[in-house]
């Protein structure tokens, strides 16, 4: 009897196991959804950002900006969503840098759970806010004329796969956040990054239009691919060229890549990095 006993043990512990991980991660998630849900203001400035570029390039510079095939508008929101994404995922990174300036990474330290689940919880809850942004961008750009053509499927394929980078890019942020020493300095740190990917790509002028090396590396930018991708999604790309490149002939492809390589690399080294602190 004594030895059926650790026996037993042994297989509830290994086959509990996964459970009990998801279920770290989403303990940790749903304590970052009662956060945000408790700062109203976390929601409110996450949006008014992309509304406010979405009235401003419209409404003030989209007569000014033209677009081969297609109008200006339909050509203007696949950069903004793409915009919006990414500037989302740096929730990830400032809220990792001020949880640690705060002392609760040490509070979760001395919990029996999971070190990777505060890091899923993070991203999960962030990839969610990102969302709700989404959802009030695409109100916002039917208000000024944007459409969708094309079928239900591509549709919600497009939005898949601007969750999908924005989800990988997040962890990418959030290792930012957990290597800097203040929030502060993720603010800065990450736009140092975030500016030249989102406004050096498509996202707002066709890339034929930008200089010889500026053209290069808006062509090659993944951004730049997530636009395209959404873009033919969307049905939004009318009868736009298609820079012969690569990344912009294979779209979709092309981010599916960037994302799973963006998940398999900074995955391991945010849960190696936060690991490490956690062990001070």
């Amino acid at each position: 009897m004594s030895a059926a006993v650790p026996a037993t043990g042994v297989r509830t512990g290994a086959s509990s196991l996964p459970a009990r991980w998801a279920g770290d991660g989403w303990t940790v998630t749903k304590r970052n959804l009662i956060k945000i849900k408790r700062s109203p203001d976390m929601i409110i400035f996450a949006v008014l950002q992309p509304i406010m570029f979405v009235l401003l390039f419209s409404q003030v510079y989209g007569g000014s900006i033209a677009v081969a095939g297609t109008d200006y508008t339909q050509f203007l929101m696949a950069g903004i969503f793409a915009q919006t994404v990414v500037f989302g995922s740096t929730f990830s990174g400032s809220a990792m840098a001020q949880d640690l300036k705060e002392g609760i990474i040490d509070r979760f330290r001395t919990l029996p759970m999971s070190p990777s689940a505060v890091l899923i919880g993070r991203t999960n809850a962030d990839l969610v806010l990102n969302a709700i942004s989404m959802l009030i961008m695409m109100g916002t750009g039917l208000l000024v004329g944007w459409r969708v053509n094309t079928t239900p499927s591509r549709f919600l394929a497009a939005i898949a796969l601007l969750l999908l980078f924005s989800y990988a890019f997040s962890w990418v942020m959030a290792l930012l956040g957990m290597s800097v020493r203040s929030p502060e300095t993720i603010n800065n740190a990450s736009f140092m990054i975030l500016f030249p990917i989102t406004f050096i790509s498509n996202a707002f002028v066709q890339s034929s239009n930008l200089p010889g090396p500026l053209q290069t590396f808006a062509d090659w930018n993944p951004v730049s691919a997530l636009v395209q991708a959404v873009r033919e999604l969307f049905g939004n790309l009318g009868s736009t060229p298609v820079p012969d490149t690569w990344p912009m002939q294979n779209a979709v492809v092309t981010v599916l890549i960037g994302a799973a390589v963006m998940l398999v690399v900074f995955v391991p080294l945010a849960v190696r990095k936060f690991e490490s602190i956690s062990s001070r």
